[in-house]
């Protein structure tokens, strides 16, 4: 395969899943190879399909297998689904079916599917696309309501915002760090939110709504799947952390709530701003968070849990813990890609210092002009620019807006710059624009856009 156009300063084994797609389907195309479907079902019997061909069979079934479960993973994670179908090929049906289930090397994502959607995680096989699940989707506008005395709360992985929102003014924000993924005691994210919640209700005559950012998977308010309560036990997190809250949002008033993924709500923070649709936006936090409000300003419905999707086919890649999987967002686009990237930096870290610590301590050898840090940066930047590329396959995408501490201060421009200067040497032909908002934004905007959920 070619090199690349722009090189990841501090990462030369990076191969960036889309070129290897491209790569793949053109030698399938020369090899004249059949052409199989992925199809994904998901709640209200809503389906996602993406045809593509394959190498003829029994050429290199290894790496047809490879390229297939690649794009199954990635779909998963956009759309998300507990019924996958492959149809056209009985040889990739199979292998599918021997990852994702239990005791696969997929076994992470057959079980978290499973409960997202509350339905056994099933792999079906289908002899001709014809046969196979044929695409619906459904959209739904979401806030932009600005009337009245509204909380905005957005919970992260190390801090929690919260804003008392008057008629779409916001008149009171703060930041407080806390950690709720070493926690195991539910009562301790209770009561951190609840405190926000009053804290930004003093701040007002009244509170007429609730809007929630959090990361994780909601459905119906419900918190169906979050890493903020990943040290809670299962029989805790079903008690006392799916309706936390519904239960937190009663405390204040009988008051409509709206939850949200963190990811829908910075893409809608984008939309706001910008005034303009067709935005994804990509918080780089704890995690990396993603969210899109389309063409039509609505959002899908889609999972959006971009941390999990693939964006480099290297063998070194980083391991995932939580997933075990390698190669996925969230060692590209979080704090933790930060951290990874410091040794060949030549920034030691200190162990004993949690990792929005050892990202303040990057982000102040940044201030200083520290080459290396400068380059850590400017390596996200290069991850970013080939996978936007490969997220344009599932999203028709007119912005991408960045969020996150990991973009706050001058890492924040460089990781943007580079970006662009990728998609302007190897996709020229994608027109999406990559943008910062401004540094107060940055921080607290997404909890002042979560204020607008809500409709009165």
């Amino acid at each position: 395969m070619k090199t690349l156009k722009v090189a990841a300063p501090l990462d030369p084994a990076f191969e960036p899943i889309y070129r290897s797609l491209r790569a793949f389907g053109d030698r399938a195309a020369q090899l004249n190879g059949p052409t199989i479907r992925i199809a994904l079902e998901r709640n209200d019997h809503l389906v996602a399909v993406h045809d593509m061909q394959i190498l003829p069979e029994g050429v290199e079934d290894e790496t047809n297998l490879r390229m297939v479960e690649r794009m199954v993973k990635s779909m998963l994670w956009v759309y998300g689904g507990f019924r996958v179908t492959i149809a056209g090929s009985k040889t990739v049906y199979e292998g599918i079916k021997a990852q994702y289930c239990a005791g696969g090397k997929r076994e992470f994502d057959f079980d978290f599917m499973a409960s997202v959607y509350e339905q056994p995680f099933e792999v079906l096989y289908a002899a001709t696309i014809e046969e196979a699940p044929q695409k619906k989707e459904a959209t739904e506008p979401v806030g932009r309501h600005l009337d009245g005395c509204r909380i905005g709360f957005d919970a992260g992985g190390s801090d929690r915002k919260v804003s008392a929102v008057i008629n779409g003014e916001s008149v009171y924000s703060e930041e407080v760090v806390w950690f709720p993924k070493t926690n195991s005691d539910p009562s301790y994210h209770y009561e951190g939110i609840v405190q926000a919640m009053k804290t930004a209700a003093s701040k007002m005559p009244r509170v007429d709504a609730i809007g929630v950012s959090s990361a994780g998977v909601y459905v119906a308010n419900r918190t169906m799947r979050a890493s903020l309560f990943i040290k809670v036990n299962e029989e805790d997190y079903e008690k006392y952390v799916k309706d936390i809250y519904i239960r937190a949002a009663r405390e204040i008033g009988d008051v409509p709530l709206v939850v949200c993924n963190d990811g829908d709500v910075t893409a809608l923070a984008g939309a706001m701003s910008l005034g303009e649709d067709g935005i994804l936006g990509i918080a780089m936090g704890t995690s990396e968070a993603g969210g899109y409000v389309d063409t039509n300003g609505n959002i899908t419905g889609w999972l959006n849990e971009l941390a999990f999707v693939p964006c480099d086919l290297a063998e070194s890649a980083m391991v995932d813990e939580w997933s075990g999987d390698i190669g996925c967002g969230v060692k590209y686009f979080s704090q933790d890609a930060v951290i990874k990237l410091a040794p060949a930096a030549g920034i030691e870290l200190d162990e004993s210092l949690s990792p929005a610590e050892k990202l303040k301590v990057v982000q102040g050898k940044m201030q200083e002009g520290h080459r290396g840090a400068e380059q850590i940066y400017e390596t996200i930047g290069v991850y970013l620019g080939y996978t936007l590329a490969f997220y344009a396959m599932f999203y028709e995408i007119n912005h991408v807006l960045l969020m996150g501490r990991v973009t706050s201060g001058k890492g924040g421009d460089l990781v943007l710059s580079k970006a662009m200067e990728v998609l302007r040497a190897e996709y020229p032909e994608l027109k999406m624009q990559v943008n910062l908002p401004d540094e107060k934004s940055r921080r607290v905007g997404q909890s002042v856009a979560a204020a607008s959920l809500p409709q009165l």
